[in-house]
């Protein structure tokens, strides 16, 4: 009997089976952080094929492709769509173990009702079934997440975005998902980047601030945090690959600033101080404002420097780091504290050894008037699959406050990416069902379910203060 992804796919135990029934499968879906395109869903987009919806900006099907020896023609070069989906078909079947296996088939699953395994023998039959579906008016950007019951998306945007297509998506009152924005100021943040000037003079213009020095720097940036939070932004998001950081003084990051103005190089150190400081001046924006800040800790990005020039960032080059981030990360959060009191705060990290350290770090700074003001994010990039979920669920429980957890997000480009809080869900409700079968926590379907339902939607409906 073939058991490949039925009804208690991921569900172990009886218990299992009604919590996710019962009091997960059907809640709403918080995307509190995605990497959607607002212009797709301002203009209702819909899709030529599979390909252009499915592998188009998928770094993860990209790495698995090449894996498998396909030509960079067939991935990100000028092949066909439809020989760009035959190369996926081509891969799937090596995908056995991988998580792209689970969710691309729980993709065809649940969009284009396709029950069929991919590959080299079913994929033209596949490539015409979603061809066909995808010209039907429920494909659309908007339809789709709709019928995934998506009620927020918080999209990425750089602080120069002019934010229109989010002001068009607002004023259509046909379309009640709310779609906001978040403020990713990492360009501000990486002064070493040859693209910082380049950055700040865009920066100038759109804030009306003309940039002399890092005081006018500052000033600019809290110009559009304010424009953002006017547009409905109420979350920011930081990917700090590397956390450098260094106590510093004003008077000393204001002299490394020049030295950037002035074309010198920067050490290590005046990187250091000028990293932290600047977060620590936006953190205190975030508070003022009663915004979430989010911090994404631990990638090694465009590691292969000849596919880096070729394809440029986000194509499927980056792994996991291995830098230490204890001290630096209390350092940081300290600072914060000391200067204007933490605002929210979300921590991701991407390498997992380091679970236990967020997971204990986070409970140094509750407030104790927030419930889980300060957060440790699920499992993040490699490791939103089963095994990074039940890693980041454990550490929470074992050191944190599980129950207060704002749960799962799509950190995604990709429209047909909301299966992923199904897959989430399953596996939180596989975790909990295995501890009431074990006698480890009560047999109170009431108790146990609530704290479901809790996880999946309620916490981040209060966490964020949506309406």
């Amino acid at each position: 009997m073939n058991k490949f992804m039925k009804e208690d796919f991921l569900l172990e135990t009886k218990e299992a089976e009604i919590l996710y029934d019962n009091y997960a499968k059907d809640m709403p879906i918080i995307d509190f952080h995605c990497h959607l395109s607002p212009k797709e869903i301002a203009e209702d987009k819909k899709y030529k094929n599979i390909t252009e919806i499915w592998l188009d900006g998928d770094h993860y099907k990209w790495r698995a492709m090449r894996a498998n020896g396909i030509e960079e023609k067939y991935i990100t070069g000028d092949a066909s769509d439809y020989e760009k989906f035959m190369a996926w078909a081509k891969t799937m079947p090596y995908c056995l173990g991988n998580p792209l296996y689970h969710w691309s088939h729980l993709e065809l699953k649940r969009y284009f009702g396709i029950d069929e395994l991919l590959n080299e023998s079913t994929a033209d039959d596949i490539w015409n079934r979603t061809k066909e579906l995808l010209e039907k008016d429920d494909f659309s950007a908007r339809r789709l997440l709709e019928r995934q019951k998506v009620e927020v998306v918080c999209t990425t945007d750089d602080p120069i975005d002019s934010l229109n297509y989010h002001r068009d998506i607002r004023e259509d009152k046909d379309f009640n998902i709310k779609v906001l924005p978040t403020l990713r100021p990492d360009k501000g943040i990486k002064i070493e980047n040859d693209e910082f000037l380049d950055w700040m003079d865009k920066l100038a213009k759109v804030s009306d601030i003309e940039i002399k020095n890092y005081e006018d720097f500052l000033k600019a940036l809290e110009n559009r945090v304010d424009f953002f939070h006017e547009n409905g932004a109420r979350v920011s998001d930081h990917g700090l690959d590397t956390l450098l950081y260094m106590d510093a003084s004003l008077e000393e990051v204001i002299e490394i600033f020049n030295k950037k103005l002035n074309g010198e190089v920067l050490t290590n150190d005046d990187i250091a101080k000028y990293q932290g400081y600047t977060i620590i001046q936006l953190a205190k924006m975030y508070n003022e404002r009663n915004w979430v800040m989010q911090l994404h800790l631990g990638a090694i990005r465009n590691n292969n420097k000849r596919m880096f020039g070729k394809l440029g960032p986000d194509t499927g080059f980056d792994s996991i780091g291995d830098q230490l981030i204890a001290r630096p990360l209390s350092d940081l959060m300290n600072r914060i504290e000391d200067n204007s009191g933490l605002p929210k705060t979300i921590l991701y990290t991407l390498n997992s050894g380091y679970n236990e350290i967020i997971a204990t770090m986070i409970g140094n700074f509750q407030d104790g008037k927030t419930p889980g003001k300060i957060q440790f994010g699920s499992g993040w990039w490699f490791h939103d699959q089963k095994d990074g979920m039940e890693k980041q669920l454990t550490a929470l429980a074992n050191f944190g406050m599980l129950r207060r957890f704002v749960g799962m997000l799509t950190d995604s480009r990709s429209f047909l990416s909301y299966t992923r809080h199904e897959y989430f869900r399953r596996v939180l409700c596989n975790l909990v069902g295995n501890w009431m079968n074990n006698g480890e926590v009560p047999y109170d379907y009431n108790l146990i379910g609530s704290m479901i339902e809790e996880i999946c939607y309620y916490n981040s409906i209060d966490y964020f203060e949506l309406d």
